[in-house]
């Protein structure tokens, strides 16, 4: 089947957890991108009763993003493609998956540590998780709700069809302090918008002008 030339190429979505200990551990590209995209914004308003007071602000918005993902390995077992003969889409679910474990070397460690009679234990923490939605969109977030529903399996009980539902909170710069890496994604993520409203407020004045100046 020949592609029209001239369709733009289509970007995939992912979800890349940075793990500089396994960074291939959690690198999931969206097999298909979803259709949709939610986004709540809940203003982050300083709360204060004093005059003068009531426009001032505690920060950016606290930004929630809801999206549905499929994951399917029938084309890949057509073709015979490896891992999907093997283990189904199962490779795929554990990425994801793993963004929410403690890592198991460092559970280890900590029950040694606890054992010996250490003060100090070690608290786990996730890899910088950012959900990536073009050149635009690149968020630390946090995965706050997720849901996996397996619909479909090969003879070992490999799960080759799933739907994945997730709820992630966007990480902004009092989350992550200003100089880290999600501080800073977000810092430039929101330049980047500021920008764009311009654009858009500008488009609109020259629309309104437009129109005005034909009658």
């Amino acid at each position: 089947m020949t592609t029209f030339p001239g369709s733009p190429r289509l970007q995939k979505g992912a979800i890349i957890g940075l793990d500089p200990l396994n960074p291939l551990a959690s690198v999931v590209v969206f097999q298909y991108n979803p259709e949709t995209l939610s986004r709540t914004l809940n203003v982050q308003a300083t709360g204060g009763t004093n005059k003068g007071e009531a426009l001032r602000l505690s920060g950016p918005p606290e930004e929630t993003i809801a999206l549905d993902l499929v994951l399917d390995a029938v084309d890949q077992l057509e073709q015979a493609k490896h891992p999907a003969t093997t283990m189904g889409i199962y490779p795929a679910l554990a990425s994801l998956e793993m963004l929410l474990y403690p890592k198991s070397s460092l559970v280890i460690a900590n029950e040694v540590l606890s054992a010996l009679g250490a003060i100090e234990i070690i608290q786990p923490e996730t890899p910088l998780t950012l959900f990536v939605w073009g050149a635009k969109r690149v968020l630390p977030v946090r995965i706050t709700q997720f849901s996996i529903t397996e619909e479909n399996f090969d003879p070992n009980l490999n799960p080759i069809h799933a739907k994945v539902k997730l709820s992630l909170r966007v990480l902004n710069y009092q989350d992550l302090g200003m100089s880290s890496v999600g501080g800073s994604l977000f810092m430039a993520h929101q330049v980047v918008k500021e920008v764009m409203a311009t654009i858009g407020s500008v488009s609109n004045i020259s629309a309104s002008a437009s129109l005005s100046g034909g009658f």
